[in-house]
């Protein structure tokens, strides 16, 4: 048995991904098994086709089970559209002062934990920092000697709708014994952003196919997370429309489009698909795609403005997700129209280090994180 590896299923809005891993040397993973199922996806917090999810679902699952992997537990990532996050200020005091336990911070949580609403089931939460009473800001307190202990938290809500629909599925599998659901958004902001630059608050883009989520990051945790439906797949759509061709033919043109290149004014892009020959002026496509993410770009400032925390104007948008990489120049799309730095970011490992990634190699570290504490 492997009693080293997980399971987790990376649910993204265009396809699902299902593997199994374990810990490698320095930092990587190995992965065992990895199987990946495109469908419809999801938009405004529910699955364009249920039955299609089950089926994409199913079919992952059951070829990573195929090779007798003896695993037990699944960890499911939960996609922001799925996702509520509640922040809480909770301050205890002590009679006098004393050094912070671990039981102190246990006590801090669960006084902070909200009730769960009839659609909403609490599945993680973190501290981004305490506080002692003599204002330090730290991350870990125990061991440290205060009269008052203050914590700012995080708590991570799923639709019940949600696991209820993975859970079925789940259960048609006897080789799985219990089903763990772990936030997208934390645990990307956990295992792509540097402690160094969560401390002082960091703004991730996770830009997807159908969904993208926009956080700002501090500490060990999310002060503000927002999930829309606009990705990639809608900048594909767009271009369908405007030019009246095939989805699968303005697909194949956001990756022969360069946002950066210097073309002379007559030149074409021709892309053939079914026998027909389609060509456009490359200006022209460039154009049309330069319009669809300026309206990305308006609804990253609308999740910017709704913040109301800390001040976040200086910093870079760290931006990750199968959506950066299609049409080249993107990045610096993003940078000139937002008017910020924009800064790419991926898993470091070796084959995996492509923003595409990004997902599904967070929802295995946090899951390996969670199995080794268990």
């Amino acid at each position: 048995m492997r009693t080293n590896c997980v399971e987790i299923l990376d649910i993204r809005s265009a396809e699902v991904t299902a593997v199994i891993g374990e810990r490698g040397v320095n930092g990587t993973f190995i992965i065992k098994s990895k199987y990946t199922c495109a469908y419809d996806g999801f938009a405004e917090g529910e699955f364009l086709d249920v039955e299609n999810f089950i089926s994409a679902v199913k079919d992952v699952v059951k070829s990573t089970l195929a090779g007798g992997s003896g695993i037990k537990s699944f960890y499911v990532g939960v996609p922001g559209e799925f996702l509520k996050l509640i922040n809480v200020d909770k301050v205890l005091s002590f009679p006098s002062a004393k050094k912070i336990n671990a039981s102190d911070c246990r006590t801090l949580i669960e006084l902070s934990t909200p009730i769960d609403e009839e659609q909403w089931k609490t599945i993680r939460h973190s501290c981004l920092y305490y506080m002692l009473s003599d204002k330090r800001k730290v991350i870990d307190p125990i061991g440290a000697v205060t009269d008052s202990l203050q914590g700012k938290c995080s708590f991570f809500q799923c639709k019940k709708s949600f696991m209820d629909c993975v859970s079925l599925v789940l259960k048609r599998f006897k080789e799985i014994a219990s089903v763990n659901f772990i936030p997208l958004n934390c645990a990307e902001a956990m295992y792509l952003v540097e402690p160094e630059f969560r401390d002082e608050c960091a703004v991730l883009f996770d830009f997807g196919y159908i969904s993208s989520t926009y956080s700002v990051i501090c500490g060990n945790g999310l002060l503000f997370s927002e999930s829309f439906s606009v990705g990639i797949g809608h900048i594909a759509f767009y271009l369908m429309t405007e030019l009246d061709i095939p989805f699968e033919v303005a697909s194949t043109y956001l990756s022969m489009v360069n946002l950066n290149a210097k073309e002379k004014l007559t030149s074409i892009e021709e892309c053939i698909y079914e026998g027909k020959t389609y060509k456009y002026s490359t200006a022209k496509l460039r154009d049309i795609i330069r319009e669809g993410l300026d309206g990305i770009c308006e609804t990253v400032e609308e999740c910017r403005q709704s913040f109301s925390g800390k001040n976040i104007d200086g910093k870079p948008l760290l931006v990750t997700g199968e959506g950066i990489k299609v049409v080249r120049g993107t990045a610096d799309h993003l940078a000139g129209r937002l008017v910020k730095n924009v800064d790419v970011i991926a898993p470091k490992v070796p084959y995996y280090d492509k923003p595409h990634f990004s997902s599904m190699l967070s929802l295995l570290n946090m899951a390996l994180e969670d199995a080794m504490n268990s």
